[in-house]
């Protein structure tokens, strides 16, 4: 018999052995539905949608490898639901305070293992590729082959025209010139990773960073919204707008409760706590934070009237646990009304979205990727990459597209080349590096209403791609690129050297369609 602390492997193989070999009752069909027929199989199931289904969309075994499951996710997952698990020893122990039984916990192991594939495999790929530069051409600093590139930020100011970037290794924001030569703009406390550029009261140009605080994936509430002059120098002009938040990635403005003054929301993707903030300005200038969902996750929000009552409402991307886009109507009273849009499984890995009319019908679509691999299971899903879901009306979405890019990190769509209809851009950080690294950075180019014709772009070598804006850099009246490039750490496949270039920050792909 299993006692209350066995290894891991042991007890579970213990029980999977009597539950396929039919002597806990089961069928000796084979297949999946064999499997469930089987009692433990089928109760394992059930106590997965009791535990698991409770704090997000409950996974299908089928979305990861046996061994993932085993050796990664559930017993990440054990921790959560009370259970002590001691993986140097490969022990685990149910005490008193465990919201699962230990021999529960080995059928619901045994649900997930018996249905489980061997392996993943590779995603076919439906359209054919083409090779070139599409409507771009490569603009590059010289590389500082002192420095080591951990660019966490890349923004085109839409106002000034200017690019910044920022730095995990050296904490600050760096301004380009045309040329692309760098200036220091700011010493900050930590890397930024966002960044709004807008007009005060006065007329004068101001750029608000949003400072993560720390890359670990840890509760450390030390990220930052920093508000400074368009000279970035003046230490006098510059201000904390809030301190003392819980990674964020994302903040965003609006007058929320229309009092005629400027608010902020912030996305804290934080760890096991974070959360979407709205920090409301009070009449003498300072901001009082305010919880709109507090949960970790908060990565992305966009602001619009999305009800036309005449109010900033939000829709926002979490991309932790309980994955997935919602929707904030403005309640006019101070606070938000909450509706899910879309829901995915918590071992996706949300990375963007974004709000775009791909049919020309009025209405707002959904461009989604998904491809963060840092967790868990650092395998290579086949389900990562780009989706379009087109709005049916009534905040109802519908897929109609899939690409698969292994470890897609964001998408953009705008007319590149101009001929009235959305192409695509994407990176992707957890790309095949092994395999496939071109599809670190794909265009896709619409030549009909949802067909796309992807041009891989041959910039592997220059950078691994983290970050990406786009916009008019040179004012020629077309949409450029530019990637910025984390060159080190967080690779998962094993064995791999870095083949790109870790000393280049970023690159621009000058748009030449004008």
């Amino acid at each position: 018999m299993i006692s209350k602390k066995t290894p891991l492997s042991q007890a579970y193989s213990w029980v999977l052995t009597l539950a396929v070999a039919g002597i806990l009752g089961g069928s000796c069909q084979s297949g999946k539905d064999a499997a469930l027929n089987n009692p433990v199989i089928a109760e394992g199931k059930q106590l997965a949608q009791k535990h698991c289904a409770s704090c997000h969309q409950l996974p299908a075994p089928e979305l990861l490898d046996k061994e993932t499951w085993v050796k990664h996710v559930l017993p990440a997952m054990a921790v959560n639901l009370g259970l002590e698990v001691y993986p140097a020893d490969g022990l685990y122990y149910a005490g008193p305070k465990s919201a699962i039984s230990f021999n529960d916990w080995q059928k619901l192991m045994a649900y997930y293992q018996a249905l489980a594939p061997e392996k993943l495999k590779p995603a076919d790929k439906p359209e054919s590729t083409v090779d070139d530069w599409a409507m771009f051409a490569l603009e590059k600093p010289q590389a500082d082959t002192s420095q080591t590139a951990m660019t966490t930020l890349v923004a085109i100011d839409t106002i000034g025209h200017r690019l910044f970037s920022s730095d995990a290794f050296r904490s600050d924001v760096t301004r380009w010139d045309q040329q692309l030569k760098p200036a220091l703009f700011r010493q900050l406390n930590s890397a930024a990773v966002n960044a709004q550029f807008f007009r005060d009261a006065t007329g004068n140009e101001r750029e608000l960073f949003t400072t993560l605080g720390t890359m670990k994936a840890a509760d450390i509430e030390k990220g930052e919204l920093i508000l400074l002059p368009s000279t970035g120098q003046g230490k006098a002009d510059s201000s904390a707008v809030a301190i003392d938040l819980p990674r964020p990635l994302q903040t965003i403005s609006a007058d929320f409760n229309k009092d005629g003054l400027m608010d902020w929301v912030v996305c804290g993707f934080g760890h096991l706590k974070g959360g979407l903030y709205w920090l409301k300005q009070q009449v003498n200038h300072q901001f009082t934070k305010l919880p709109i969902k507090e949960v970790p996750g908060a990565s992305q929000a966009v602001v619009g009237d999305y009800n036309a009552d005449g109010w900033p409402d939000l829709v926002v991307l979490f991309a932790h646990a309980d994955e997935g886009v919602w929707l904030f109507l403005n309640n006019k009273k101070g606070g938000f009304t909450e509706r899910n849009l879309l829901q995915f499984p918590a071992v996706y890995g949300s990375t963007s979205f974004q709000l775009v009319d791909f049919n020309k019908d009025g209405r707002l679509d959904i461009l989604y990727t998904c491809g963060d691999n840092s967790d868990y299971s650092k395998v290579l899903k086949p389900y990562h990459g780009v989706y379009i879901y087109l709005n049916q009306g009534d905040f109802r979405y519908k897929q109609a597209y899939f690409y698969p890019i292994n470890g897609c990190t964001k998408a953009v769509a705008t007319d590149f080349d101009q001929d009235g209809d959305l192409d695509i851009a994407t990176i992707a950080f957890f790309a095949d590096f092994t395999d496939d690294p071109s599809e670190g950075c794909l265009i896709f180019e619409q030549q009909k209403p949802l067909q796309f014709s992807p041009h891989v772009m041959p910039v592997s070598t220059y950078g691994r791609w983290i970050c990406i804006d786009v916009n008019d850099i040179d004012q020629d009246g077309d949409a450029d690129i530019v990637l910025g490039n984390f060159s080190k750490t967080f690779i998962i496949q094993e064995g791999l050297k870095p083949t790109w270039d870790t000393h280049l920050p970023l690159i621009v792909l000058k748009n030449k369609t004008r």
